[in-house]
């Protein structure tokens, strides 16, 4: 089904993606965070759910969608490396420092912090080309984030 995207960010010379063709890849590196500690949680669902439907400016159907097609995706592609790689070559940076962002989101959803999720964060962090400090100030501004809304 995805094959044609597949081919796309890791042929030789990957190009820009088209938005959807983008926003599908993203929400894929999502799923596979959250799938990287084998606990595919509800919590972290709900949050991807949440960073598609806001970001996207999407209703509840079209999040569900874009959701499967990403878990579908995720599935499908290749290792970490060269998928990261491939967003990175085809993601303009603004884009990739916000999935940083997002991924932290996903990362503290269910409130814990598994081994396999830092070592993700920090692989995909320096893959998509955005330093170890944005993505320190990225993950406290979430946790900030949190810390407020559950007062």
């Amino acid at each position: 089904m995805f094959k044609t995207l597949l081919q796309r960010l890791t042929g030789p010379a990957p190009t820009p993606l088209p938005a959807a063709d983008a926003r599908l890849a993203l929400c894929a590196l999502l799923v596979r965070i959250a799938r990287s500690d084998h606990d595919y949680a509800a919590a972290e669902i709900a949050q991807i759910k949440q960073i598609i439907s806001t970001r996207y400016g999407l209703d509840a159907a079209q999040t569900t969608a874009i959701l499967r097609d990403a878990e579908q995706l995720e599935h499908e592609a290749p290792d970490t490396v060269r998928f990261t790689r491939a967003i990175k070559n085809a993601v303009p940076y603004e884009d990739r420092k916000s999935v940083v962002v997002a991924a932290w989101q996903v990362v503290l959803a269910d409130g814990a912090r598994a081994d396999e999720e830092n070592a993700l964060m920090r692989l995909i962090s320096n893959l998509l080309g955005v330093n170890d400090r944005d993505s320190n100030r990225a993950r406290k501004r979430v946790q900030t984030t949190i810390s407020q809304t559950e007062s």
